[in-house]
């Protein structure tokens, strides 16, 4: 027979129900009855406005460009380190938290202080016509900087449980490095890098504190549905700011339903 929760365990599960709907579930309830307040005329109304056009097409921009150079990154950085052993190691494998103990107003603030336009570097650009900051290429960036440790941290206790044993009996027998990362590191690691592909996309299309800074905030130009959300709330546009939330919450729904299947397949590999 099946053991009957007690009062106590009771209580505890349908308080953590209650916070659960009160701080998770609520919120996005909130966000589609305030998106549909107008009914869908008024949310299609939104969804095509030009500015809510350009940002989602500058949102997905930054994660195109974004996402693949992570990936490169990640698991360039994690071979390395997992495979060979030089001097300064640890400390790039220390170097690879920086993003995450760094504030992303700081790490937007240092962005703009090095390549704005009242730096050397940025006055040297401006030269030959090149703006980084209050453009999109900033935007990219700063994002690059935040999402840059997800594939890699997932990465390089996953190829350590491992080992390179295959790796180094494919050389042996005459392999070449490509061979042997299609063949024999690649299988062993694809649902691992699929789940830090589907975190650092998350990120980099949520990302507001770094972009908010390197930004300027420039309507139709380097808005992302992240800041739009921002400028349509303090403009009182109450269906556009909340339909431009249902996307990046939509966003996030969908990532986590991912996330929850790729744990299943990393489940036996972590």
């Amino acid at each position: 027979m099946k053991n009957r929760l007690s009062a106590t365990q009771t209580s505890l599960i349908l308080v953590s129900l209650g916070i659960v709907f009160i701080l998770l579930v609520l919120p996005l309830l909130l966000i589609f009855s305030q998106a549909f307040s107008q009914g869908f005329s008024g949310f299609w109304y939104a969804m095509r406005d030009s500015d809510m056009q350009h940002a989602i097409r500058l949102t997905l921009l930054v994660a195109v460009i974004t996402v693949p150079l992570n990936v490169i990154f990640g698991v360039f950085l994690a071979w390395c380190v997992t495979h060979y052993r030089f001097k300064g190691r640890q400390l790039l494998i220390t170097l690879i938290d920086i993003p995450y103990a760094t504030s992303p107003v700081v790490a937007g603030l240092c962005y703009l202080v090095v390549y704005g336009a009242e730096s050397h570097f940025g006055q040297w650009l401006s030269h030959y016509d090149i703006q980084l900051m209050f453009a999109w290429p900033g935007l990219v960036m700063v994002t690059i900087f935040v999402t840059s440790p997800f594939v890699a941290r997932l990465l390089i206790p996953l190829m350590q449980e491992q080992g390179s044993d295959q790796e180094q009996a494919a050389l042996t027998l005459g392999a070449s490095g490509w061979q042997i990362f299609y063949h024999i590191t690649l299988p062993k690691i694809k649902w691992g890098l699929l789940y830090g592909v589907i975190l650092s996309n998350a990120r980099a299309i949520g990302e507001f504190g770094a972009v908010s800074v390197v930004s300027g905030a420039i309507r139709g130009q380097t808005l992302t549905l992240a800041l739009l959300v921002e400028q349509l709330n303090d403009d009182h546009k109450v269906v556009g700011a909340f339909s431009a939330a249902l996307l990046l919450a939509s966003m996030a729904i969908i990532t986590i339903a991912l996330k929850a299947f790729l744990e299943k397949n990393t489940k036996a590999a972590f």
